[in-house]
């Protein structure tokens, strides 16, 4: 009988511990950040993706741009998914991680957004 009820408590704390990784939230304008982001690269808009960064990030070259436009492209036109894995603080940036995967299948991608006074500092995807 013990182990019967420590069995039903053990079950309990899982299904509340995978409940709240399940309820993880990005942070404030992190998620439209990130959507905008891969919209742009999607469609190759220079502009758009530049648009709502930080000096730094404004001076991303365009031949830079497009050269990751014209490699990832191709793998966001058959659609995609970007879920949120978490964050981190780093040198000032609140930094979120975000898990790409393709429905066109091959290998998922990591992106990381980096995120300051409400400017993006960098977007890189591995």
């Amino acid at each position: 009988m013990e182990v019967i009820k420590f069995t039903s408590l053990l079950a309990a704390i899982l299904l509340g511990a995978l409940a709240c990784v399940g309820a993880a939230e990005p942070p404030s304008g992190a998620q439209a950040a990130s959507d905008k982001l891969l919209a742009a690269i999607a469609s190759g808009d220079y502009a758009a993706f530049v648009a709502e960064g930080d000096a730094a990030f404004k001076g991303l070259k365009k031949e830079e741009f497009d050269a990751v436009a014209a490699q990832l492209g191709p793998r966001f036109e058959s659609g995609y998914e970007a879920t949120y894995l978490g964050d981190l603080n780093q040198k000032g940036y609140q930094v979120t991680l975000w898990r790409l995967r393709f429905k066109a299948g091959g290998d998922d991608a990591l992106a990381t957004l980096s995120l300051k006074d409400g400017k993006i500092g960098g977007y890189w995807i591995r």
